[in-house]
């Protein structure tokens, strides 16, 4: 019950330390797209050929008229009674079209992340056990190679091969193919609902639809934690603890994984909480290629239509999110390693 309180006494404490820079980004955010070029009235008023009074409609209605401090106090109470506004794309509240999308992105990110840390620990461990060989050289050079290749390449390179090529991949359009039905709106994931209904023909379905679109983001981010597992492995494996474990007798096997990577993981949590964050509002591109609708690609459509509610909504959206994985990585540090405290 005592460590219970203690957690629950730093994780309110960090998010009650983080609301200034929370503040800080929703108004860097305001002011910037409010200086942005153009007039957002002119292009919802049926474009250059609408009248004054249709555009002056329309700047009422987006409040455009105030002058900015009063729109800026006007958006900060907004915020704290939870109205993000409208979209003058889609006509419905930012929040409505946020919570729809976002479980889209949650997925595709989910799954990405799993993907990388599935290859990355093995493939950095692999390395590290064996520097400077053919293989230490084949994981260079792979993490080189996702670095260096943009997910809009590597995304049209993976239609390619395994859509027009082999056809082995489906259509890159949407969460799951045109043809199969959607699962009941459950949670947003489309495999849990498929999951949760027994429905297992439409999520193998939804699967195929996610797997393309998540090895290209899982190839972006490989590099970072497979060089960080490498050089954290490194570290750990001429410790002085490793060494008395090989005196004593213990097997290799348990020694690396019970005592080298165990200790290894705490620099590769950190560094899959960077990735995280950066994948959520990263993944816009990856979200255009195959068509995914998540909350990227609409903040995207919204400010080319210089929409300011879902940009708005979406960039607060996203430091949120940095927030509280930066607060479960502090919390997932004591799990992994009890002498960091989480008093």
């Amino acid at each position: 019950m005592t460590t219970l309180l203690a957690i629950a006494r730093r994780v309110a404490g960090r998010l009650l330390s983080s609301l200034p820079a929370l503040l800080g980004v929703v108004v860097i955010t305001f002011v910037l797209m409010r200086v942005m070029p153009g007039d957002p009235a002119v292009s919802f008023a049926s474009g250059p050929s609408a009248g004054a009074a249709e555009i002056a409609e329309v700047r009422h209605k987006m409040g455009l008229d105030k002058p900015l401090p009063v729109q800026l106090v006007r958006y900060l109470g907004d915020i704290a009674t939870g109205n993000l506004g409208h979209s003058l794309g889609t006509g419905q509240p930012v929040t409505a079209d946020m919570a729809q999308r976002l479980p889209a992105s949650l997925e595709l990110t989910f799954t990405a992340l799993i993907i990388a840390l599935s290859a990355a620990l093995p493939l950095g461990c692999a390395a590290a056990l064996r520097p400077g060989s053919i293989v230490d050289h084949i994981v260079r050079m792979l993490c080189t190679a996702g670095v260096c290749v943009p997910t809009f390449v590597s995304g049209l390179l993976l239609i390619y091969v395994f859509y027009y090529l082999l056809g082995i991949a489906p259509d890159p359009t949407a969460r799951i193919n045109i043809f199969a039905a959607s699962p009941p709106d459950i949670t947003g994931f489309y495999l849990i609902d498929f999951a949760l209904v027994g429905n297992w023909e439409g999520w193998w379905a939804a699967f195929s639809q996610l797997l393309l679109p998540a090895c290209t983001m899982a190839l972006f981010v490989l590099a970072p934690l497979a060089r960080m597992t490498r050089a954290s492995m490194l570290a750990v494996l001429g410790s002085d603890f490793i060494r008395t474990a090989n005196a004593m007798g213990l097997s290799r096997g348990r020694i690396i994984v019970a005592y080298a990577l165990r200790n290894a993981l705490l620099p590769v949590l950190t560094i899959t909480g960077i990735v995280f964050s950066t994948m959520l509002g990263a993944n816009v591109l990856v979200e255009k290629v195959f068509s995914w609708p998540g909350v990227a690609s609409y903040a995207l459509d919204a400010l080319l239509a210089a929409d300011y509610a879902p940009v708005q909504a979406f960039v607060l959206l996203m430091a949120s999110i940095f927030v509280l994985v930066n607060v479960a990585i502090d919390i997932l540090y004591g799990i992994a390693d009890p002498r960091v405290s989480v008093e």
